[in-house]
């Protein structure tokens, strides 16, 4: 995608830090930007912003995990500006803390908020950006936790794990339709998702996180350490551009990844072993290709 003047885009986590990011930067590039945000002092602070700047904008107190209210807020958005062009799919949250204290509800919130909450942005918007026959891009964020697992977030990991195949079958699934597709992967970003659990729902309440002022302070500087928002966003906008599907722009993160994927490859066979078997299962996948497509 190469010209952004006048497009649509919707927002999610877009009161503050990376969404706030985004939307700055396609709204300095003519994008029409709604933002949604879970936090409504989040979504008037960033309305504040973009209008101070001449962006045209638009708020929406969103939670994510509401498929009515995704619903809804969809439908505020094309009263308002018209049909969504642009997805970004950025609210995330996270805790830091061995997996064998987690509980049921540190799951479901997490796994709720970071993966349902793509999977809501995805199944409102696709079948509106397809009947309206203009195509689109979506951006979803992931984490460089995608790649790289750590013992202290462990649910975290999972859940962008799951965003990262999503979007890697999005990517195949939607070009037909005209939809660009990039996944984001940042490390550590400038954001207040340190804050995160001061929007917990009280359903979920039972929790095995030891949050306290401390937590959150050493949190804080950590993140106060990260990427600038729209230095990321920037990177965003120029990997659409050139329809970058992985967008990684940390140069640190390049052992970390390569020692990754060399112990993968590492741990398969030789190419030139069980030749029969590699041709037997390729033929039945081929023939099972060709037997869905033939179905379409």
């Amino acid at each position: 995608m190469k010209d952004f003047k006048d497009k649509v885009a919707f927002i999610t986590g877009g009161g503050s830090g990376v969404g706030l990011g985004q939307a700055k930067v396609f709204g300095r590039e003519g994008c029409r930007v709604v933002i949604a945000d879970v936090r409504e002092d989040h979504v008037e602070a960033g309305l504040s912003q973009l209008k101070a700047e001449g962006i045209a904008c638009h708020g929406v107190k969103l939670d994510i995990t509401d498929r009515d209210a995704y619903a809804r807020a969809a439908d505020e958005t094309e009263k308002v500006f018209g049909p969504v062009e642009l997805l970004f799919n950025t609210a995330g949250v996270n805790i830091f803390t061995p997996l064998e204290v987690c509980t049921y509800d540190d799951y479901d919130w997490i796994m709720g908020v970071n993966f349902d909450g793509v999977v809501n942005g995805v199944q409102t918007f696709v079948p509106r950006m397809i009947r309206n026959g203009k195509g689109g891009y979506i951006v979803n964020t992931a984490s460089l936790a995608a790649f790289l697992a750590a013992g202290i977030a462990g649910i975290y990991s999972a859940s962008k794990f799951a965003v990262l195949g999503l979007s890697e079958s999005m990517r195949q699934s939607y070009a037909p339709h005209n939809i660009g597709v990039s996944v984001l992967c940042p490390a550590n970003v400038k954001s207040n998702i340190s804050e995160a659990m001061f929007t917990r729902p009280k359903r979920f309440a039972s929790t095995g996180y030891k949050f306290d002022d401390a937590m959150l302070d050493a949190l804080r500087k950590v993140h106060a350490a990260g990427m600038e928002p729209e230095e990321l966003a920037a990177h965003t906008l120029e990997a659409m551009k050139n329809d970058q599907f992985y967008i990684i722009p940390y140069p640190e993160a390049r052992a970390g990844l390569r020692a990754h994927f060399d112990a993968i490859i590492d741990s398969l066979p030789p190419e030139d072993s069980d030749l029969e078997g590699q041709a037997k299962r390729e033929k039945a996948l081929l023939e099972y290709r060709d037997a869905m497509m033939a179905r379409r």
